[in-house]
């Protein structure tokens, strides 16, 4: 028996030493970490359960059969983040790149199964050059299969992927299906096709970075949610986020033990906005007074600035928070923003995360660019992705909710649950000028009568008292109570259930 636990216990070395000592330091010189050591760093101690530690990959040609790693390019098993279970990949770049093979895929699906299977996060942390050119067509399959299981476990449970390398061509596919992409500055890139191509095909010359970079995906494209110095932050953040999310959608959003501010007024919100209707406040101020311990996860914080998505707790209990941010834009609704909050707005409803909306949006972006690059349908993902879910709604607007965007954002007609509004909100179909330009076009003589008509437009009509006669607003509340507010909604809509009529799925307009 000694000497048979001997040889398990070479084998194992054998799998933790990766592709040799040369290019773990490689890795490290790159200023990356191992694909053990991320794991070692993303998963509470002692909790990680390794899976095909000794899976080989099973090609013969170009000289590969004498060329096996155990564990080939991947290392896959459980753990536990803060207590709770995961599953999770990391790709082994000191392995054949970190590339894709058959046994690879396999091992990365089996984990997703197990996933699915109990109802527990799936983190993938993608190093890889790509398909293993050697396999030929047995790794684009292997690709295939990922994708196919991304697919199954969306909206089942939460999918995060982070990318600590390069991930290229078909590659990027697999994390574009999952909820979260999180990236490292600098090192590490996502393109479908790399600089070469491009300047072969395009003459175009662009970097790595310019291409597919950090900065690039979180303020331009969207594809990523979060770029983050190096990988230990990185994967702190990751820990952060999956503390913050249900295991699975079989589970609800409930309160849990922890410290959190009370529930006591914060006359500070009083006087957040601006008695100028035109001067700009910030609304990360506001969602940083509401959520517990002032602990904002906000993501996609450099794309579509307008716009302001993230997590928190109110009393323990998850919420996702969507907020119009006037600094920007001055809170207009634009193609980008639209996009990006119904995305968000989906996952909660997917998790049965309750969403919690703060509204001051003046209307849809104008513009011909806007229109020419579809604002129509892309707005309408916004009203769509409120309109179908299910999950509690909180809205709040703080000040203007004109015209289309007063609906599409969290509207009690689009099944809103419960909707207060400041006494600083105005809710009409448009700013009081413009109305009254309209109204008046044939009697204003100048622009003191078009003031006087403005005074009595805005004294009239842009305030929340009308709205809240009609039931549209259910109570015109103290902005300094809006935590509390909140918080009791949350509680009493805990129980809530609404059924959709019956449909094999939706059809949202992409």
């Amino acid at each position: 028996m000694t000497s048979i636990i001997e040889e398990l216990e070479k084998k194992r070395s054998q799998a933790r030493e990766g592709g040799g000592k040369k290019r773990v330091d490689a890795q490290h010189a790159r200023g990356k970490l191992t694909a053990r050591e991320r794991i070692d760093v993303l998963l509470d101690e002692d909790t990680f359960e390794e899976y095909d530690m000794y899976v080989e990959h099973r090609t013969n040609d170009f000289g590969m059969a004498k060329q096996k790693y155990p564990g080939d390019s991947v290392v896959t098993g459980s753990g536990k983040i803060n207590g709770k279970l995961v599953y999770v990949f990391s790709q082994d770049f000191t392995v054949f790149g970190g590339s894709l093979s058959e046994a690879h895929a396999e091992k990365i699906c089996k984990i997703m199964d197990m996933a699915l299977k109990v109802g527990a996060p799936l983190i993938g942390i993608n190093d890889s050059g790509g398909a293993r050119i050697q396999e030929g067509v047995a790794s684009l399959a292997g690709y295939g299969d990922v994708f196919q299981k991304n697919v199954l476990a969306s909206g089942v449970i939460p999918q995060i992927s982070v990318i600590m390398g390069p991930c290229a061509g078909g590659a990027v596919y697999s994390p574009a299906m999952t909820d979260f992409i999180f990236m490292v500055k600098d090192t590490s890139f996502m393109f479908v096709t790399g600089p070469d191509v491009v300047k072969t095909v395009t003459q175009e010359n662009v970097t790595q970075e310019e291409l597919g970079g950090a900065k690039t995906h979180t303020s331009k494209s969207s594809v990523a949610d979060g770029a983050y110095e190096n990988d230990i932050e990185t994967l702190y953040e990751v820990k952060r986020l999956i503390d913050l999310l249900p295991s699975s959608n079989r589970e609800k959003s409930i309160k849990q033990i922890s410290e959190y501010q009370d529930l006591s007024p914060d006359p500070s919100l009083d006087t957040l906005v601006p008695d100028n209707p035109n001067k700009p406040y910030d609304m990360l101020e506001l969602l940083n007074k509401v959520v517990d311990n002032s602990d904002f996860f906000q993501i996609q914080a450099e794309f579509a600035k307008n716009m302001i998505i993230g997590f928190g707790r109110v009393e323990g209990r998850t919420v996702g928070f969507v907020a119009n941010q006037p600094l920007v834009l001055a809170g207009c609704l634009d193609i980008d923003a639209s996009k990006k909050a119904a995305r968000f707005v989906r996952f909660c409803d997917c998790f049965n995360i309750p969403i919690v909306t703060f509204v001051d949006v003046p209307g849809f972006l104008p513009g011909v660019s806007q229109e020419h690059n579809g604002i129509i349908k892309n707005g309408a993902k916004l009203l769509y992705a409120y309109g179908e879910a299910t999950v509690p709604k909180v809205t709040i607007i703080t000040r203007k909710a004109y015209g289309g965007a007063y609906v599409v954002m969290a509207s009690k007609h689009l099944r809103g649950d419960i909707n207060y509004a400041w006494p600083t909100a105005e809710i009409a179909v448009m700013g009081a000028k413009g109305a009254v330009e309209i109204l008046y076009r044939n009697e204003l003589k100048n622009e003191k009568d078009i003031a006087e008509k403005t005074d009595e437009y805005t004294n009239q009509f842009a305030n929340p008292f009308i709205a809240s006669s009609r039931g549209f607003i259910d109570d015109v509340i103290k902005p300094q109570s809006t935590r509390k507010r909140i918080a009791v909604a949350l509680d009493n809509l805990q129980n809530k259930e609404l059924t959709s009529p019956y449909k094999k799925h939706d059809n949202i307009p992409l």
